[in-house]
């Protein structure tokens, strides 16, 4: 597409919220507007792929996922999610949203912010058929162009709240009461992540001491502050060279924030194994 930013709401299915709804049989680009917008790599919304019959591969931030029968796919805005190579036959309901409809919702949902960096959910029996029958009811009511927004999201809570609770069902790790401060944490990095702000200054933003910042981020992520910020910043350039956002080691670097590209080439080896130059190579198959 031609602006990224309005690409949901330019093919939104109500005419008050920015929302979109896939199966099989409806929701797809007619030839025309597929020919009008392409979908931006870096998905600027949220998007939740449910499995209904048969399998689908993902590439999300460069890592693969599988996801079955009852089995879901969520992908959060920013991160680069290629296009799912389906199985044939399969069958499946994908739903966008961006940040202002979930901002009209009643409570958070702390799977959004990934703790347990793992972005595949499984559904016990009972659960997996209240999300088939929540999306049926979406499916429907996005049908029709001026559907009551509060109809659309009670059940999109009702979703987003199903999802939440087999995340951390699955992962047999509920939230706690730290995990709020983690939460800002990695919103804060994701908002200010070229700034290079000191953790110091971050723990003061987040209202809590250096140390007690540092026991929130190992418990979650089993990084330290620093650790996990490096980290996340590698990937936004493993991101930018991936997806043929071709740029020299210097301005790579300097676009990250970064003031020192030799110091940005070293903790690149460091984390990733390799030099910009192989990484380069491999992505090219040469």
């Amino acid at each position: 597409m031609r602006n990224s930013t309005s690409f949901l709401y330019k093919l939104r299915q109500n005419d008050k919220l920015p929302i979109r709804i896939v199966s099989p049989e409806f929701g797809h680009l007619s030839p025309l507007e597929a020919a009008d917008y392409d979908a931006p790599r870096h998905t600027p919304y949220y998007l939740f792929l449910f499995m209904l019959v048969g399998r689908s591969g993902h590439n999300i931030d460069l890592q693969q996922y599988e996801a079955g029968d009852n089995e879901l796919i969520f992908v959060m805005p920013h991160q680069v999610h290629d296009q799912p190579v389906m199985e044939q036959g399969a069958n499946f309901l994908k739903i966008g949203f961006d940040e202002s409809c979930l901002s009209l919702l009643p409570k958070q949902y702390p799977f959004l912010i990934d703790p347990l960096n793992n972005q595949k959910v499984n559904f016990e029996p009972s659960a997996a058929l209240r999300v088939k029958a929540i999306f049926a009811i979406l499916l429907d009511l996005l049908k029709y162009w001026h559907t009551e927004p509060d109809l659309i999201l009670a059940h999109l809570n009702s979703l987003l709240t199903e999802i939440n609770m087999a995340y951390f069902m699955a992962h047999q790790n509920p939230p706690d009461g730290k995990l709020s401060k983690f939460m800002a944490f990695k919103a804060f990095v994701e908002h200010h992540l070229t700034n290079h702000y000191s953790i110091s200054r971050i723990a003061r933003q987040l209202g809590v001491n250096t140390n007690g910042l540092y026991q929130i981020v190992k418990h979650y992520s089993g990084l330290s502050p620093k650790e996990f910020i490096n980290k996340r910043l590698i990937l936004e350039a493993r991101r930018r060279i991936s997806y043929a956002e071709r740029t020299s080691i210097k301005e790579l670097a300097y676009g990250l924030g970064f003031n020192d590209p030799e110091y940005f080439s070293r903790l690149f080896k460091k984390i990733t194994g390799q030099t910009i130059a192989q990484f380069s190579k491999d992505l090219s198959g040469n």
